[in-house]
């Protein structure tokens, strides 16, 4: 059984016991959090949201909060005397997939 939710303008596929990482969230380790925007799941049958099923939910709980590695950004003109360098470090959240619950489907 899986899913696909969206979470942080991404979408993943989930499925129960899966550890995952996602766009920081406001939540603090070990509270629980509910994914209501699910666009697919696959149990018993193959259900397609349009675009959200509205009965289906999938529950969480937050492990850790962290930051990725540092993704560095050149930007550069040869023989221009021109060069700009930049770094980013995106937080995230992981999450570890407890259930997926389907009601009335």
């Amino acid at each position: 059984m899986y899913a696909v939710i969206q979470t942080g303008g991404k979408q993943y596929k989930v499925s129960p016991g899966q550890r995952l990482k996602v766009e920081q969230l406001a939540q603090a380790v070990g509270d629980r959090v509910q994914f209501d925007k699910i666009l697919a799941f696959w149990g018993d049958s193959e259900h397609i949201g349009a675009p959200y099923l509205e009965n289906c939910v999938v529950n969480a709980t937050v492990v850790s909060h962290g930051r990725h590695d540092k993704i560095r950004i050149i930007k550069f003109r040869r023989r221009k005397h021109y060069k700009k360098q930049m770094g980013w470090r995106q937080n995230y959240t992981e999450v570890k997939i407890d259930e997926i619950l389907n009601n009335k489907i």
